[in-house]
């Protein structure tokens, strides 16, 4: 849906960018009929310059505007030409430069995607109604009416209108959007809730800590817009390379007055030199990048991303999602009594089965994963966010939280203490008719082939690779060491990594960074180039970033930076040689070998020239 909606984007102000070229093509056009039943220069003329006033004076006056402003870009000499063609009456010149000049200006407008709706996309996903108590009476009312202390319901399957505190009941929620666990949080009373977070499974009563305009979430609203108007607009390659070429056009056409005299020679410089290949090759070739880069699934919002993706110095991954793949895995059944680690998973896994929590649905493929055949359960009781208890095979087995588990057990025994010797970490334990068996361990997994897109990265140019992360620091570190990955910070709250990003910005470094879920977005947004993987969703994060990948495929993350450095080298290769033709013809010119005419067909053949060798990006 977002990528059509964006072809679309870009087709609408392709569309509104092509009038004036398909003017000028029709005002060209008439003025040759013409000359079919009157003689040249009789109408011919007078239509010509009826064009060029209609389709030149606008390119003209923009570009007096910048001119005033500072803003010498590459279009100041196609608008002099425009403006000496009409002095010399030459109208037909000027036609032919004005056509060129918006001719590319409409090809930037197709290679550039829709501007970022990612505040508005935040804002329509924020929670709206909260569920205020007043005693046994229960009001829906407008998050905007809650007020510190007051008491709400949260039902399974919502999000949490505000900042806010447990009071009563057990559940999990689902914060991996805002704090980057990828781990549900117990929630029970006494438990700090983030707005945003989603109640999986049981029924909460809260009190509000803060009003919804102060919560987590519109802090991360705040954050995506202040770091998309504080982000400072790169100077375009054509703009660049304007610099020098301006002023070396100017040189040539003053050499050419003074020697000759005739104004008509500088003319005809300023016609061959009309800066088409900075104005044509760079869109075209980054058309064409933009196009391969979608059949791979990579969908570059802009042309500017694409330019400067393959620049990066330092990439900043996010942990959760994006080098780990995102949701818990069994790491390891413990077993402190005399079952073996398959078969308690087979009697966990039994009664697991009727749960519908993430953790559950995680241990049940496990064991089946595994070959552990699950026998079927009964008198199966679940307490949310606690555990499930069940009878299997006669046996009475619980699998939950260490005071879940106690409850059904007749005494801890030496196996828990043995247990919870074990390095610290989420494990559901498992009790057999009174006694604690064992623990299921948890953790999230590093994606496979990551090590491969590390030294990817780094052969792209890529001088430091950090994570930051939301996570536990320590946890943070211990992934980004498994990943050979030094630099990593973790307890990150979103405003903490914008800050970190910002402070590499200010440094001088071009930062790609890679992220996946909502607190990731204003990191995304103050980046040099942002990096959604999108590929269950993306949501917000999609529409902050500048690169939206719509496949779960970390690799293809190099794969950008290789498309968009390639495509970079193409543009330069046509603006190089096509600016050196160009700077042979002026020579030309200035001796008076070229006329104005003949100048501006001169060009016209270097823009093809120019435009067949930018298509190469697409291939």
């Amino acid at each position: 849906m977002m990528e059509s909606s964006a072809g679309r984007w870009s087709v609408a102000r392709g569309l509104v960018a092509a009038w004036r070229p398909l003017a000028v093509v029709v005002f060209i056009a008439a003025g040759f009929v013409t000359r079919l039943w009157a003689p040249p220069g009789a109408l011919d003329w007078h239509i010509w310059y009826a064009g060029l006033a209609i389709t030149g004076g606008a390119v003209v006056w923009r570009t007096l505007v910048g001119a005033l402003r500072g803003h010498f870009a590459a279009d100041v000499v196609a608008t002099l030409a425009i403006v000496v063609a009409a002095v010399l009456s030459q109208p037909l010149v000027g036609l032919v430069i004005v056509l060129m000049q918006t001719g590319g200006e409409a090809l930037e407008r197709v290679a550039e995607g829709r501007a970022s709706d990612a505040v508005r996309a935040l804002e329509a996903a924020a929670p709206r109604v909260a569920h205020r108590m007043t005693g046994a009476r229960i009001d829906d009312v407008h998050v905007d009416d809650i007020v510190p202390d007051d008491v709400l319901l949260i039902r399974p399957g919502e999000l949490v209108p505000c900042d806010a505190t447990v009071i009563d009941g057990a559940s999990s929620v689902d914060a991996s959007m805002l704090t980057g666990e990828p781990l549900p949080v117990a929630a029970a009373p006494g438990t700090h809730l983030l707005s945003g977070s989603a109640n999986l499974d049981g029924a909460l009563t809260v009190r509000a800590t803060a009003t919804a305009q102060q919560s987590q979430y519109a802090r991360i609203v705040s954050l995506v817009r202040s770091a998309q108007e504080s982000k400072a607009p790169l100077q375009r390659v054509a703009d660049r390379y304007a610099v020098w070429f301006t002023p070396l056009t100017l040189a040539v056409c003053a050499l050419a007055y003074v020697t000759s005299g005739e104004w008509l020679r500088v003319l005809a410089v300023l016609a061959v030199a009309t800066p088409c290949p900075l104005i044509l090759a760079t869109p075209v070739a980054v058309i064409g990048g933009l196009n391969k880069a979608a059949r791979r699934q990579i969908i570059m919002r802009h042309g500017t991303a694409l330019e400067h993706i393959g620049t990066a110095t330092v990439v900043v991954l996010d942990k959760t999602g994006t080098i780990t793949i995102g949701r818990p895995r069994v790491r390891e059944v413990v077993t402190a009594g005399p079952y073996t680690a398959n078969g308690l998973l087979r009697l966990a896994g039994a009664v697991e089965q009727s749960s519908g929590h993430l953790l559950a649905r995680t241990l049940v493929e496990t064991a089946e994963g595994t070959g552990v055949v699950l026998p079927s359960a009964r008198e199966v009781v679940e307490s949310p966010g606690r555990g499930v208890f069940g009878v299997v095979e006669g046996r009475r087995v619980a699998v939950g939280t260490r005071a879940f588990a106690l409850e059904h057990a007749l005494n801890d025994g030496a196996g828990l203490a043995a247990l919870e010797a074990r390095p610290a970490g989420l494990r559901a334990f498992v009790a057999i008719d009174g006694v604690i068996e064992g623990a299921v361990e948890y953790a999230d997994a590093l994606r496979p082939g990551l090590a491969d897109v590390l030294q990817d990265l780094r052969s792209l140019g890529a001088q430091r690779i950090m994570v930051l992360s939301g996570d536990h620091a320590d946890n943070a570190r211990t992934v980004a060491a498994a990943a050979g990955i030094v630099e990593a910070r973790g307890d990150l709250l979103p405003e903490d990594k914008v800050a970190v990003v910002r402070e590499l910005v200010a440094a001088g470094e071009s930062v790609l960074m890679v992220g996946d879920g909502t607190n990731d977005a204003p990191a995304l947004s103050a980046a040099t180039v942002g990096v959604a993987l999108a590929g269950h969703g993306g949501g917000i994060t999609a529409e902050a970033a500048d690169v939206v990948i719509l496949v779960d495929d970390l690799s293809r993350v190099p794969e950008a930076m290789h498309i968009g450095r390639r495509t970079m080298h193409i543009a330069r290769q046509c603006i190089g040689v096509g600016l050196g033709l160009s700077g042979a013809a002026m020579v030309a010119a200035a001796f008076g070998a070229v006329t104005p005419t003949a100048g501006a067909l001169l060009q016209e053949g270097i823009d093809l020239a120019v435009i067949i060798n930018a298509l190469r990006a697409s291939r």
